[in-house]
């Protein structure tokens, strides 16, 4: 595998790692999502099991439906927890913010581990996508989505998988700034007094 370059070193990427919901129309070629995926499989793995594989959905239609039954689901959920779904109601929002590559990491259903390591997976996926100056967004509104049996099998995903995270990826359009993090939080062992 050829290596992308890269400006960055690794901590400078986990910095500049931001959660992008504007993007331009320029697609994302064959040739980059091969490499984030070489990236994602590059994540620790328990026991070396390997229990992802990938979903590349660049169709605007099929984003567009999904986007359309993910939404009511996704109000539904916003509606329950008190907060206001004006912004995501309008008939113009797409919970993908227009980006015009979805990647689903999905998981074996058979696995003690195997969404910590497709979580892994996904962190790789975005680091190596920042690096390459690429935007990235975790859309777990989509999640319920593709939980529902037809849009599973219309998306090509085998009854022993679950789609755990649904990624976007694009040309970020324009500056995302930085949210802030609160300080670690840290929890220590007391020393015995023995």
């Amino acid at each position: 595998m050829q290596l992308p370059k890269v400006e960055q070193n690794v901590f400078e990427t986990i910095l500049a790692r931001r959660s992008v919901r504007s993007y331009t129309p320029q697609p994302v070629d064959a040739g980059l999502l091969r490499t984030l995926l070489n990236a994602a499989v590059r994540a620790p793995t328990a026991m070396h099991k390997e229990p992802w594989a990938f979903v590349i959905v660049q169709d605007k239609q099929i984003l567009q439906k999904l986007s359309d039954c993910a939404k009511p689901l996704f109000i539904e959920n916003i509606k329950r927890s008190g907060h206001s779904v004006e912004a995501i109601d309008s008939p113009d929002f797409s919970i993908f913010y227009d980006a015009n590559t979805l990647v689903i990491i999905c998981a074996k259903t058979n696995g003690a581990f195997s969404e910590v390591d497709s979580w892994l997976a996904a962190e790789n996926l975005m680091l190596a996508a920042c690096a390459m100056g690429l935007g990235t967004c975790v859309i777990g509104s989509a999640l319920l989505a593709i939980d529902i049996p037809e849009v599973k099998a219309g998306l090509g995903i085998p009854g022993n998988y679950s789609a755990v995270a649904p990624i976007i990826v694009g040309y970020p359009r324009g500056e995302t700034p930085p949210s802030p993090r609160k300080v670690p939080l840290i929890f220590s062992m007391k020393e015995s007094s023995t």
